[in-house]
């Protein structure tokens, strides 16, 4: 196992490495002058900017204090954001670099060709020009004047003059793919590509920034329940995943998503898992708007595998304290439906995962249940024990485009709701974000899930 590793963390050592190889050479390599300032600095910054990165993600684990790991967070995890979407636009920049320089060959070949074709001669200059050749050489006798004939006197007519050929233009040479390029144009494409692949990036990341700082949307879906009696019908549970309180999304943060919640007027809040990056004594003060949260039935709270790296015991106990209620493998019976909640499956290593025949093997199956349960992969669990709906995140929909791909791999559903056979799943894409606090192709969201009932 530890074999495993190293070989995986070399692996992603030596592909960091190599990315940002390419980046120095295609933004700061090839458009600026060996020996000048910008390249100082752009070699500097290919240097510090991934050790801030590794300091960001060290930090927490490695016990950095609580000002110096928000010191590395922002700069650290915005430039693993940055380095993506720069990487994917100078890729995208390789498809036309060769087209932008044989664009630019084939102007410069036009211009050339149109600045040096000779201009046409008149007859009348060459008419002069063929006297002035057959003038009489100095000191001769000067030629009396040819008198204009008459119809009593007509000398012999004088030859005319030998018509001058006009001198045959040269056809500019055609640019050949052996040609080599001119070293201006080469500077011009390189500086052309690398400053459109740094606006598109940077304007990615700004975009996907600014959506995690503004906060999540919210989103609304109806599930049908066939085991949910009428007297429940329109039951609204919030359901709210993934906040990620930490070095960057602080006590404002949370706010937010308090003060979202609270404007739908829900029924009940699920938060569902992965709510800190850190532990209660660095981010107990952050997590303290929960206390504000109002629903008629209460909020409930389950582990994200993030609470076992954070401490997950002490946050279970502190929010308790804030008023919400831990589901811990546990059920509590709502007006007309079962909610249950199990731990997270990373909870496994200290001996606290999830446990379904807790949760849910003594229950009344003739009543509907709703199933908290932090990660996707667990639906098959929930399946066998006859859970009607589970509500989890974890995915954040991927959270970094083209991070979905990989997503799915790993969950049976990235986002959204779908079957599988009589249980429904509902994942949320969070309403934060882990490392870079950038989104992008998966906005965060608040779901407000409508129970409906299927009996008349």
């Amino acid at each position: 196992m530890v074999v495993v590793f190293v070989l995986v963390a070399v692996a992603v050592l030596a592909l960091l490495a190599g990315v940002h190889r390419y980046v120095w050479r295609r933004l700061v390599g090839d458009t600026t002058a060996e020996g000048s300032l910008a390249r100082r600095a752009g070699t500097v910054a290919v240097w510090v900017l991934p050790l801030l990165s590794v300091g960001a993600f060290a930090g927490g684990r490695a016990g950095f204090p609580f000002w110096l790991q928000r010191v590395l967070a922002w700069p650290g995890y915005l430039w693993l954001a940055v380095l993506l979407y720069l990487t994917l636009a100078l890729l995208v920049g390789e498809a036309a670099r060769p087209l932008l320089r044989r664009l630019l060959a084939r102007r410069a070949a036009r211009t050339a060709a149109a600045g040096t074709e000779p201009a046409a001669v008149p007859r009348t200059a060459a008419l002069v020009a063929a006297a002035s050749a057959t003038e009489t050489p100095a000191g001769a006798p000067a030629e009396p004047p040819v008198e204009a004939a008459t119809d009593t006197d007509a000398p012999a007519a004088s030859p005319a003059p030998e018509s001058v050929p006009e001198p045959e233009a040269e056809p500019a040479p055609e640019p050949t793919p052996h040609t080599p390029a001119d070293p201006s144009r080469r500077l011009f494409v390189a500086r052309a590509v690398g400053g459109a692949a740094a606006l598109a990036g940077l304007g990615t990341v700004g975009y996907g920034t600014y959506g995690v700082l503004r906060g999540p949307r919210v989103k609304r879906i109806t599930v049908p329940l066939a085991r949910l009696p009428r007297s429940a019908h329109g039951f609204r549970i919030a359901v709210v995943s993934d906040i990620h309180l930490g070095p960057i999304l602080g006590r404002a943060h949370t706010r937010r998503i308090v003060d979202t919640i609270n404007a739908t007027s829900p029924d009940l809040v699920a938060v569902v898992g992965d709510l800190v990056d850190g532990t209660v004594a660095d981010l107990g003060t952050a997590a303290e708007p929960l206390a504000g949260l109002e629903a008629r039935h209460g909020s409930y709270f389950v582990t994200g595998n993030h609470e076992y790296f954070s401490g997950a015991a002490e946050w279970v106990d502190h929010v308790r304290e804030l008023g919400l209620r831990p589901l811990e493998n546990a059920r509590v019976e709502i007006a007309g439906f079962d909610l249950a909640g199990v731990n997270d499956v990373a909870g496994e290593s200290e001996g606290q995962g999830p446990d379904f025949a807790a949760a849910l093997g003594d229950r009344d199956r003739s009543r509907a249940s709703v199933l908290l349960a932090h990660q996707p992969v667990v639906i098959d669990d929930a399946v066998a024990h006859g859970v009607d709906l589970q509500l989890s995140g974890h995915t954040h929909g991927g959270q970094l485009w083209p991070g979905n791909l990989l997503a799915e791999l790993a969950n049976p559903t990235v986002a959204g709701l779908e079957r599988y056979g009589d249980t429904q799943l509902y994942v949320s894409r969070g309403a934060g974000a882990w490392g870079p606090p950038v989104r992008v192709g998966a906005p965060s969201d608040i779901t407000v899930v409508e129970l409906a009932s299927k009996r008349t």
